[in-house]
C-alpha cells in the first residue's frame, strides 16, 4: 500500500511495523562469498547461506515474541552529525514509554549521554540548511529559528507560536523563512527581519468599487456628497499607495492571486529576486460521508473518526504554477503547453477497451492532462529547485494520470518552461527514485530516472543531452551532492538485490568506487565535512546500528552503537537463507527467505507456510534487518515446530527494477499468485515440503494477496490468514491505487478483476480474516462487504476476528498476541 517508505522500511500500510519494531545487533551474518549479480545477462540461481547465530537454543513462546518490543532493544533512530562533526545525536524511545529522547554519542569512543530537554534546541535540528561555504548553518526547534556559526555559537533569532519552514540561506548572506503566505529575510548579524513577498488569493483592492448599474450611476451623478465622499477614499488609498511604494521602510505589497486557491509549494530564488508558487484549488479532500465508526472511545459513546477518500470518488487535481518578478512587480501564470505530451491521450487504448467491453465506441480527446508538482513519497527535498545563482530554476512535474514525469526548467525572462528530460511509463511513474537537484558550480541538472528499467543516476546541461553516470541492473537512489562537484553519494543494491551499500561517482571521470563492503541493508549521512559517513547498518539477524565510515581510510566501517538486549542476543536465532526461485513466467529469480527447520530433508515431507509482504512495492528479501521483527519470530517460532517458512519477494516488490515493480499493472493478484505457485512447487521439490500440508498468510497487501490465491488457486494452500486486508480496490485511496489500476470510472475492468471480493465463490479451504475495526487505512468496511458475500454464497469455512481498539498497526500486544495466536492454530488443525 501507499505510504512514504523507503524499500527496507515498513510503514503504516503493513501495520506500522516500524513504529514498535525492535532494536540492535545479534551474531548472525550472512556468508556473501560468490554472490550473484543483477548485471548478468541470466539469472545465477544461487543462494547466500547464513550461519546460525551462537546464542543458546531456547524454546520460543507466543508470549515472549509478541510482547512489548522493548524487549529486544531500543534501536537509534533518525541519526544525523554533529555541528563539529565529532559525534552523531540519535533519537531513542524511552523504555516503557512512547517518547523519545535524543541521545550523544562521540565518535572516538565512550557512553552515549541522553541530551538534557534545556540543550534540545542546540542538537535537535530540524530543517537544517547550510550556506554556501558551510560556514553557518541554521534550523528550527519548536518553531524557533537558531543559527550556528562555524566556532559553533548559536543565536536564536525568533520566538514564536508560528510555523516556521522552507529555510534558505540567501546570497547576500541573510536566512529566508516561511511562515504562512509570506517569506521573510533575517540579517544573521543584526537580527533585523524583513518581509519580501506576501501572496493572498483573493481580488486585488481597489479604492472603490465601479458603480454597478444604470440607477448607481445616475445617484453619483446627481447627489455630490457621494461623488465627493468617494474620491476621498480614492485620494486616501492613493496615499497609502504612494507610501509604500516610495517609503524605504514600508512593507512590500501583497500579490494577488485567484480567489478559492491555498499554497502548495513556494520557492524563493536564492538572490532574493524571483518567487515560484505552485497553487491548487482549495476544495474539500473528503467528503463528509467520508467517515468511520469508532466504539470504543473514552466517552463510552461511538464517534464518528473522518477518514480519506476512496479512490472511486476521486476529482482531477492540478497544481498552477506562477512566476513573480519581486523587482518589477510582475505575475505571470506558467503555461504547460511547451510540456511534450501535456494533452495525449495516454489511457485511449484502456478507455476503448473499457467501452467496447460495453459495447460502446471510444474516440481520442487531445485535451489538456491536469499536471502538477510530483510528490516522491520518500522526499525529503522539493519539486522546485534554484540553482545556487538565482538565475536558473528547475520544476519536476507529474500528470494526475501517473503516465508521465517532466524536468523542466523556468527561462526567468520569457516565463515559459522548457523540457529537459520527459520520463514515460506506460504502466505508471514510481513514487520513488525521483530525486533531483543542480551542480553547484554549473548550470547543470542531476537526476534520477527509471528509463533503462533501473533507477540510475543521470547529468545534464541545460542545452545537451542527458549523461548516465552509473549504468547496471540494480537500483540507484539517497543521493548527496558534493559541495565541489566532485562526487555524488549515493546507495545501490549492485552486488546484490538484497544487499544495499554506499557508493560514490566522480562526476567528470565516470568512476565509481564502493565505501562500505558491510554486506546487509546500510544507509547513510555524509558529514558536513564531507570526511565520514555516519551509517546505519543491520543483518538478518542483527537489528539496526550505527557506525562511522572514515572517507580518508581504508578500513572498515567501526560500530559505535550497541543497544539490542542481552535477552536477544542469547536466542539462537535462525537466520534465513536468500534463495532465489525460478520463475515459470519471466527471466527473473523471485528472490525469497527461506526458514529451514534442522534435518529438514530427513524422514516425512515437512509442513511449510508461504508469507506474504504487505505494501506490494516493498523488500523484504534482503540481507538487513526486516521491520517485520514479530513475522522474523513467529517464522523461528514456526521453524522450532518444524514448519518450513517462505518468505517471496513477489512480481510487484521493490528491488529489482521496473519491470519487476509494474508487473501488476491493470492486474493485481494474478502475477504474485503465479509466484507462490512457483514458490510451493521449489519447495516440494527442494526442501522436503509436502504438498498437501502448506498454509499462506499475511496483512494489508499481504491479506489481498491470501485472498486471491486462497479464490483463484484453491489447491495451492490447505489454509490461510487474511490480515486487515483489501478485498476491494475501488474503496482504496487514490494516490496509491491508481497507479497501478488507474481509476475506477476509467478502468472498471482493471479493478473488477483485480478484486477478491468477485472471486469470493472460489473458496475452498479454510479462512481466517483478521480484522482491525478503527483502520483509516484499509477500511473495516472491506472485510464486512466480504464476509457478506461470503455468507450468500453459503461459504462456511471461514471465520472473522475483529480488534476494536486497533488500526492498521497494531499497538497493543494483547491484540498482537491474539491475532498470531489464531493463526498458530488454524495452521496447527489444518496442516
Amino acid at each position: 500500500m501507499q505510504t512514504t517508505f523507503k524499500r527496507f522500511v515498513l510503514t503504516a500500510l503493513t501495520a506500522s511495523l516500524m513504529a514498535c519494531s525492535a532494536q540492535q545487533q545479534s551474531t548472525g551474518q550472512a556468508a556473501v562469498d560468490n554472490l550473484p549479480t543483477q548485471s548478468q545477462e541470466a539469472p545465477t540461481y544461487q543462494t547466500i547461506q547464513t550461519p546460525a547465530t551462537t546464542g543458546q537454543e531456547l524454546s520460543l513462546t507466543m508470549e515472549q515474541i509478541m510482547a512489548d518490543p522493548d524487549w529486544l532493544g531500543r534501536q537509534p533512530q533518525s541519526p544525523h552529525w554533529s555541528e563539529d562533526g565529532k559525534s552523531v545525536f540519535y533519537l531513542q524511545k524511552r523504555e516503557g514509554q512512547v517518547i523519545r529522547d535524543l541521545w550523544h554519542q562521540p565518535i572516538e569512543g565512550g557512553p552515549a549521554q541522553q541530551v538534557a530537554l534545556d540543550a534540545l534546541h542546540k542538537h535537535a535540528y530540524r530543517q537544517k540548511v547550510l550556506n554556501k561555504d558551510k560556514s553557518m548553518s541554521a534550523w528550527v526547534f519548536q518553531n524557533n529559528l537558531f543559527v550556528s556559526s562555524a566556532n559553533n555559537d548559536i543565536k536564536q533569532l525568533t520566538r514564536t507560536d508560528e510555523r516556521i519552514f522552507n529555510l534558505k540561506f540567501l546570497v547576500n548572506g541573510s536566512l529566508s523563512y516561511q511562515v504562512g503566505n509570506a517569506i521573510y529575510a533575517v540579517d544573521v548579524n543584526s537580527g533585523f527581519t524583513e518581509q519580501l513577498v506576501s501572496w493572498k488569493f483573493a481580488k486585488a483592492p481597489e479604492a472603490i468599487e465601479p458603480a454597478e448599474d444604470y440607477i448607481a450611476e445616475q445617484q453619483l451623478s446627481l447627489i455630490s456628497v457621494l461623488a465627493k465622499r468617494r474620491q476621498d477614499k480614492v485620494d486616501r488609498f492613493n496615499y497609502q499607495q504612494d507610501i509604500s511604494t516610495q517609503n524605504p521602510s514600508s512593507t512590500a505589497k501583497a500579490f494577488y492571486l485567484p480567489a478559492k486557491h491555498k499554497t502548495v509549494e513556494a520557492s524563493l530564488s536564492p538572490n532574493g529576486k524571483y518567487l515560484v508558487l505552485a497553487v491548487e484549488k482549495d476544495s474539500p479532500s473528503r467528503a463528509d460521508t467520508d467517515i468511520m465508526p469508532n466504539y470504543v472511545i473514552d466517552s463510552g459513546r461511538i464517534q464518528a473518526e473522518s477518514v480519506r477518500r476512496r479512490v472511486a470518488d476521486a476529482e482531477p487535481e492540478s497544481h498552477y504554477l506562477w512566476f513573480i518578478d519581486l523587482n518589477t512587480k510582475e505575475q505571470k501564470k506558467i503555461s504547460y503547453s511547451n510540456l511534450p505530451g501535456y494533452n495525449d491521450d495516454v489511457l485511449e487504448d484502456v478507455k476503448r477497451e473499457n467501452a467496447q467491453a460495453k459495447g460502446e465506441s471510444y474516440t481520442a480527446n487531445r485535451l489538456p492532462r491536469d499536471i502538477g508538482l510530483l510528490v516522491d513519497w520518500g522526499w525529503s527535498q522539493s519539486a522546485i529547485a534554484w540553482h545556487n545563482s538565482g538565475e536558473h530554476v528547475a520544476v519536476m512535474l507529474e500528470a494526475w494520470d501517473n503516465k508521465d514525469r517532466w524536468l523542466a526548467t523556468v527561462d526567468v525572462n520569457s516565463k515559459k518552461l522548457v523540457n529537459q528530460h520527459r520520463l514515460q511509463d506506460k504502466a505508471w511513474i514510481n513514487y520513488n527514485f525521483n530525486s533531483f537537484g543542480w551542480l553547484n558550480n554549473s548550470a547543470e541538472l542531476y537526476f534520477l530516472s527509471e528509463q533503462t528499467g533501473y533507477s540510475h543516476i543521470y547529468v545534464k546541461g541545460l542545452e545537451s543531452k542527458a549523461r548516465q553516470l552509473t549504468t547496471g541492473n540494480y537500483e540507484v537512489d539517497e543521493l548527496t551532492l558534493s559541495h565541489n562537484d566532485e562526487y555524488i553519494y549515493y546507495q545501490a543494491n549492485q552486488k546484490h538485490p538484497g544487499i544495499y551499500e554506499i557508493y560514490r561517482v566522480n562526476l567528470k571521470s565516470g568512476e565509481i568506487s564502493a565505501l562500505t563492503d558491510l554486506n546487509g541493508m546500510t544507509d547513510y549521512v555524509l558529514s558536513d565535512a564531507e570526511d565520514k559517513l555516519l551509517l546505519t547498518h543491520s543483518k538478518l539477524t542483527s537489528p539496526p546500528e550505527l557506525f562511522i565510515k572514515n572517507l580518508d581510510s581504508n578500513e572498515q566501517a567501526i560500530q559505535i552503537t550497541d543497544t539490542t538486549s542481552d535477552a536477544f542476543k542469547q536466542i539462537s536465532w535462525v537466520a534465513p537463507k536468500i534463495v532465489p526461485i525460478k520463475s515459470s513466467h519471466v527471466n527473473q529469480p523471485v528472490y525469497s527467505r527461506l526458514y529451514l527447520p534442522k534435518n529438514h530433508d530427513v524422514g516425512e515431507k515437512r509442513r511449510a507456510v508461504v508469507f506474504n509482504h504487505g505494501a506490494g512495492y516493498l523488500q523484504n528479501s534482503h540481507l538487513g534487518w526486516s521491520g517485520y521483527f514479530r513475522e522474523f519470530m513467529f517464522h523461528n517460532l514456526l521453524v522450532q515446530k518444524g514448519y518450513v517458512v517462505l518468505d517471496m519477494d513477489y512480481r510487484a516488490s521493490a528491488g529489482y527494477g521496473r519491470d519487476w515493480r509494474t508487473a501488476i499493472y491493470r492486474h493485481m493478484g494474478k502475477p504474485e499468485t503465479e509466484d507462490l505457485v512457483d514458490g510451493v512447487d521449489w519447495m516440494v521439490q527442494n526442501v522436503n515440503v509436502d504438498r498437501n500440508r502448506v498454509g499462506t498468510y499475511g496483512g494489508s497487501y499481504g491479506g489481498f494477496m491470501t485472498f486471491m490465491a486462497l479464490f483463484t488457486e484453491p489447491d495451492l494452500f490447505q489454509a490461510g490468514a487474511a490480515l486487515r486486508p483489501v478485498s476491494d480496490w475501488a474503496h482504496y485511496n487514490h494516490p496509491y491505487t491508481s497507479n497501478i489500476l488507474n481509476t475506477p470510472d476509467v478502468d472498471p475492468i482493471a479493478y473488477e478483476r483485480s478484486s477478491p471480493i468477485y472471486f469470493a465463490e472460489g473458496l475452498a479451504k479454510p479462512l481466517l480474516i483478521n480484522a482491525p475495526m478503527v483502520d483509516n487505512n484499509v477500511f473495516f468496511v472491506d472485510v464486512v462487504r466480504l464476509v457478506q458475500r461470503l455468507i450468500e454464497l453459503e461459504k462456511e469455512n471461514f471465520e472473522t476476528a475483529i480488534y476494536p481498539v486497533e488500526a492498521h498497526g497494531f499497538v497493543e500486544p494483547s491484540s498482537w498476541l491474539d491475532e498470531y495466536r489464531r493463526i498458530f492454530k488454524l495452521f496447527e488443525q489444518n496442516l
